[in-house]
């Protein structure tokens, strides 16, 4: 665990928040909350290009970038990031790394130059630095690298495969979270919290739970635990 060096931000005023990935599953189930939270008085959505059907409300304010050259932006006091392809769908090991290491790491940056001092960011289950699974380790040294940079808090969700309807938000169905879901239906109660499909909304709500609670240091949501209620890991 990295050592925090920043003060524990004061909770009880509006903050301004930054969401990059609120496109997705998760994504655009926390940008919802954000947008009716009244913890938050603005949302900046950092999107690659705009949406073909934009969420319009008060509060929030789109910004197109490239995700590895963020430009200035304005400050924030929370970022929450939910950026995540899969190998299939970037289409090599290196152009899934971009997306789930590079830009996620490039955004937490930026954030933290902003002025943000808390941090939620999307994982995975499984995700360690030194596992034999591209995929998981990818996961893991992101984890690593994002709490190195010095937020106050850092919260990292960890579900297991999510469940959702991404066609209706214009993606393409992931086939593991499909023939999880397909399988697993009939006998679902009888899962392992642990690996149990979880719905993308649980996610969202327990991230913006715990990174509002301002835990100081690293928290790590387990899909068992974001399942049941359960209190983050350490």
């Amino acid at each position: 665990m990295a050592t925090v060096t920043s003060p524990i931000p004061d909770s009880r005023r509006p903050r301004a928040a930054w969401i990059a990935g609120s496109t997705g599953l998760v994504g655009s189930a926390l940008l919802a909350l954000l947008l009716e939270h009244p913890a938050y008085r603005v949302v900046h959505a950092l999107v690659r290009r705009l949406p073909d059907h934009p969420v319009t409300h008060e509060k929030l304010r789109y910004h197109p970038v490239d995700f590895l050259h963020l430009p200035a932006l304005p400050s924030a006091d929370d970022v929450y990031i939910a950026l995540g392809t899969t190998i299939r769908d970037a289409g090599s090991q290196a152009a899934f790394r971009r997306v789930d290491f590079d830009a996620v790491l490039a955004t937490a940056r930026a954030a933290r130059e902003a002025g943000a001092t808390r941090l939620a960011v999307v994982s995975a289950f499984g995700a360690d630095a030194r596992a034999a699974v591209f995929y998981n380790r990818v996961k893991g040294e992101m984890e690593d690298a994002v709490a190195g940079l010095g937020f106050s808090s850092v919260v990292i969700a960890q579900p297991s495969f999510l469940l959702g309807d991404r066609e209706a938000l214009g993606q393409s169905p992931r086939p593991a979270e499909v023939w999880s879901e397909r399988l697993l239906r009939p006998v679902l109660g009888l899962v392992p919290k642990a690996i149990r499909p979880i719905p993308a909304t649980t996610v969202a709500a327990a991230m913006v739970k715990a990174l509002l609670a301002a835990p100081q240091g690293v928290s790590r949501l387990r899909s068992a635990g974001m399942q049941g209620g359960a209190q983050a890991a350490r």
